[in-house]
């Protein structure tokens, strides 16, 4: 039947458990597995950059990827509003990863059309790539961290959105941990692969690796165009591969304008969830991101990417909000009561590192990388050669702060707007929203021989929406 114009729509969710898994799958596994860990693996000194990897990895991507899908789940709301629903004070992260996200919506669709271009070109009877005349330094630590966080898609809100529309008792522990493992095993599959084929071809040019290739963004499109330019019948698997990475992009550009559509919806539901306005929104959002890409496809374009993606997209902005994330949850909200939440949705309790994680971990860590990126900054340059002016350094810096800035600002105007004492305020929005769902625990059991003294704790330990049930 048709849509009445002007009726509400209803929110929806997951038509089965394997949509979910495919959406967060399609989100997670994309350019910054085969695209993005690769340079940066080989950027930072190869197999030591495992090591900072795999401690962000356990202590912040592994919980935060948790922690953000139980938050969907539980509110059953987007970015934006599941903050104002958990702890209204911290909703400055929920706007601040929404920024990212537009920027990175007008940014990471440049390399769909690098991979369009290098497909175009697989069609040729030639193919014209085929022929070709210690301790570890405080940034490799901060680009693993910042390359977990952009594998793994937290502290943005798009697994926060695709884990509302699950249903509220679906297992999101141990799709989580799955999940995380697939992302990482991704990662290191097409770093073997980037690697294999830049020392095959430095021994073939007697050179050493770092004069072969430039490490990059677009270091995959050096290592994998060769690599298939050697194989039997290499048209067909330059096509089979650049179909492949236009649609792990495609996956993850569709996630990210749906995270940004659904949260501003979710803040807006009376407005925008009407029949037809979403598609008006949609189409808006569309045109403004397709128009605001036009000058990274000029000639001058590649300067405009990199500078995106060293401010806007990743880096300090990122491990910001993982700080602030982590402490709204972690002692705001409280980890103990985020872990209760999950064994009642999931029937799991999440083993105490997770806890561990959320409350110290996690926001120590990001502090720390956080603070170092700003100490060992090194301004951004182009293939080594190329300093930018300062006037983009500027803007760069203006991109990167418009979203750290709001987490602070946000609290400032909510206390500000807020009435009574400086702490009423605070308790007002520290205070989750009392419609969530109330966890439910088993009632306790008075029994025939029940003690005065274990009668008093029960009835001590026992919140009022319980009543204990007599047995006789």
């Amino acid at each position: 039947c048709g849509r009445v114009e002007g009726e509400m729509e209803d929110r929806g969710h997951w038509a089965s458990k394997t949509e979910f898994l495919l959406a967060v799958a399609g989100n997670v596994v994309g350019l910054g597995n085969v695209w993005r860990f690769p340079y940066l693996c080989y950027k930072n000194g190869g197999g030591t950059f495992l090591v900072p990897y795999l401690v962000f990895m356990v202590t912040c991507g592994v919980p935060l990827f948790l922690l953000e899908t139980a938050m969907g789940q539980y509110t059953q709301e987007g970015g934006i509003t599941c903050w104002q629903r958990l702890c209204p004070l911290a909703d400055g992260v929920g706007y601040a990863g929404q920024l990212i996200l537009i920027y990175s919506c007008m940014c990471y669709i440049i390399v769909l059309a690098w991979a369009m271009l290098y497909l175009v070109f697989s069609f040729s009877s030639q193919l014209p790539w085929a022929t070709c005349d210690n301790k570890l330094p405080v940034q490799v630590w901060m680009e693993a961290g910042t390359q977990v966080f952009f594998s793994y898609s937290v502290a943005v809100g798009s697994l926060t959105v695709l884990g509302s529309y699950n249903t509220y008792k679906n297992d999101c522990y141990r799709d989580s941990l799955w999940l995380c493992v697939l992302n990482s095993c991704t990662s290191v599959v097409a770093g073997f692969a980037v690697f294999s084929v830049l020392g095959f071809m430095a021994h073939q040019q007697g050179a050493a690796v770092e004069d072969v290739a430039e490490s990059g963004p677009g270091l995959a499109f050096i290592a994998y165009p060769q690599a298939v330019a050697m194989m039997p019948l290499p048209q067909l698997w330059s096509v089979c591969f650049f179909i492949m990475i236009i649609l792990l992009g495609l996956d993850t550009e569709f996630v990210a304008m749906e995270v940004v559509i659904t949260s501003v919806t979710d803040v807006f539901p009376g407005v925008l969830r009407r029949a037809g306005r979403r598609e008006f929104f949609v189409l808006f959002y569309c045109l403004s991101c397709f128009f605001s890409q036009l000058v990274m496809v000029t000639q001058g374009g590649m300067f405009v990417f990199q500078l995106f993606d060293y401010y806007a997209c990743n880096g300090t902005c990122i491990l910001f909000l993982a700080v602030f994330e982590s402490l709204a949850v972690g002692w705001i909200y409280g980890a103990e009561r985020m872990s209760d939440v999950i064994k009642d949705m999931t029937g799991w309790q999440p083993n105490f590192i997770f806890k561990l994680c959320w409350k110290y971990l996690t926001p120590l860590v990001s502090m720390v990388s956080f603070i170092c990126s700003l100490v060992e900054y090194q301004p951004l340059t182009f293939n080594r050669w190329y300093v930018y002016p300062a006037w983009a350094y500027g803007l760069g810096w203006a991109m990167a702060l418009s979203s750290i800035v709001l987490v602070p600002g946000r609290a400032v105007i909510l206390l500000w707007a807020e009435k009574g004492s400086l702490k009423q305020r605070w308790i007002r929005l520290c205070t989750p929203d009392p419609d969530l769902p109330q966890i439910q625990r088993p009632r306790p059991v008075i029994h025939e021989v029940t003690t005065a003294a274990e009668l008093k704790e029960l009835i001590n330990t026992t919140t009022d929406q319980h009543k204990l049930t007599p047995v006789y």
